[in-house]
């Protein structure tokens, strides 16, 4: 590794030949964002047998090779901010956040800070894995903004990718609870539905031919007042998964203000209680840890908010 440089391996999965360059790049190295990969790409930071890989439109090979120099996040970019922090375990090479709804993770527009990483940088005193860039650094995984509880950050780029490695291999255990509209039938089951950007509105996601392969396991957990208590566990990790999945069955998560249609008795509960989110909250994480090899899972708790919400609609 070069100094302030991380080099990652990035090799083209049989799944991604003849893909764009920086799309299958995307898929090998999960960390880094296709956008973000297009920018290394264009700066000369990709190579392959030594030669340097300058277009991100080139179509990939499967078994290709390539380094993707990373350089390290420049932390004055985003400003240390003292922002409380639930941290059920920390060591000197990861640390696990139990995130509230209503924090962004990283820095982007009309979100500059307040962040996660705002708060990490200030927690951690700047000891961050480099690879997700100037402004991630140490994120390996996100979940939304209004969705509450477990998330792990590297300190370490060697941590970074192992845990990265673990993701991409779909060997992370993440369980979530949510409450949906009605009961789901069957009461257990999985989705199998790819997922990609909306073709007919950009802000959301959707099921799409041709998308990423996603899969969410879910089984009922409790039948509610024309409601479940419903645990999600991801094979793969797609952005709004769990919403879009569970919609596409015809149950959406209560509160969800870009995939529900709340209505009658349930809006008029939501309203009372002020609830202004997906019902969604990562309950359960585990992983091996990448330096130890020993197996870690903690567990979270519904938030108030949501506990709130499970107790109204008990039958």
């Amino acid at each position: 590794m070069d100094r302030g440089v991380a080099i990652i391996d990035a090799r083209i999965a049989p799944t991604a030949d003849g893909w764009r360059l920086d799309r299958a790049l995307a898929d090998a190295v999960p960390t880094l964002s296709r956008e973000r990969l297009k920018v290394l790409i264009a700066s000369g930071a990709v190579t392959r047998d030594g030669v340097m890989a300058r277009d991100p439109a080139k179509r990939a090979a499967a078994g290709d090779l390539f380094q993707v120099a990373v350089p390290a996040p420049t932390p004055a970019h985003n400003e240390a901010q003292d922002i409380p922090l639930v941290i059920p375990y920390e060591d000197e090479h990861l640390i696990i956040i139990d995130k509230p709804a209503g924090l962004v993770v990283h820095p982007a527009a009309g979100n500059l800070d307040g962040t996660l990483v705002n708060a990490l940088l200030h927690h951690c005193g700047g000891s961050l894995s480099g690879i997700g860039g100037v402004a991630r650094p140490g994120i390996v995984h996100r979940i939304d903004k209004d969705t509450s509880g477990l998330m792990v950050a590297a300190k370490t780029d060697r941590t970074h990718e192992g845990l990265a490695k673990q993701f991409a291999a779909h060997s992370i255990d993440r369980r979530y609870r949510a409450i949906t509209g009605g009961v789901p039938r069957p009461a257990d089951g999985t989705v199998d539905a790819p997922l990609a950007r909306s073709p007919q509105n950009r802000k959301k996601v959707a099921i799409v031919q041709g998308g990423k392969r996603a899969v969410t396991h879910y089984r009922t957990i409790e039948k509610l007042n024309n409601a479940a208590l419903v645990e999600c566990r991801l094979e793969t990790g797609r952005t709004h998964q769990v919403r879009v999945h569970m919609q596409s069955l015809g149950h959406a998560l209560l509160g969800d203000p870009v995939y529900g249609r709340t209505k009658g008795a349930q809006k008029a509960l939501l309203d009372e209680l002020d609830f202004r989110r997906q019902a969604l909250h990562a309950a359960h994480l585990g992983f091996i840890h990448p330096i130890s090899g020993n197996a870690l899972a903690f567990e979270s708790p519904m938030p108030p908010d949501m506990q709130e919400l499970f107790s109204r609609l008990h039958v």
